[in-house]
């Protein structure tokens, strides 16, 4: 079995890559046409994303310059020491929802401080692939699309998250500790 996946993973993305254009050249569709069509709209897509991208940039920046995000961590450690929650992860479960480079780069730096099997890294590793980066997503697809009101669609993304660093934190409880 192991074989197998290791056979289809290895050669799904060149099969997809061969396969789609050959199969739109044979439905005599202009491949080349609709490539350079589809890039001119992604271009105008890309730059009008820009400045909302640069004013959530922004608002991190001065979030974490301000000492907010310190003041935040040092209200919320007691309180996640009470629930058995290792307090080292808890600005992973801050900065995730913000910024997928920085909440990688610290869950790196608890890999490397700690160890992938540590509790901490294995916490880590878990929050990382259970939640999302909901405001570079809401920031991104929905200047994208020119949607102005997200407030919804940001309430249940950070609930999301919030219930996704929960679970996370839960499971590797139960399963690690």
């Amino acid at each position: 079995m192991y074989e197998l996946i290791t056979l289809v993973s290895t050669w799904a993305i060149p099969v997809l890559i061969a396969f789609i254009p050959l199969y739109a050249y044979a439905r005599k569709v202009p491949v080349y046409e609709s490539f350079v069509d589809g890039a001119k709209e992604g271009f105008g897509t890309a730059v009008g994303i820009i400045p909302p991208l640069v004013g959530m940039m922004v608002a991190i920046s001065v979030f974490r310059a301000s000492g907010a995000l310190d003041y935040l961590m040092s209200f919320l450690t007691p309180l996640m020491r009470q629930l058995g929650v290792p307090p080292e992860v808890l600005p992973l479960g801050l900065l995730r929802p913000l910024t997928g480079t920085g909440s990688l780069a610290y869950t790196t730096e608890l890999i490397r401080v700690y160890g992938p099997d540590s509790m901490i890294g294995r916490i880590a590793s878990t929050i990382q692939g259970s939640t999302d980066t909901t405001l570079y997503v809401l920031t991104v697809y929905f200047g994208a699309v020119g949607i102005r009101n997200g407030r919804y669609a940001l309430k249940v993304g950070l609930f999301s998250d919030l219930v996704g660093f929960a679970a996370a934190v839960a499971v590797c409880l139960i399963v690690y500790g």
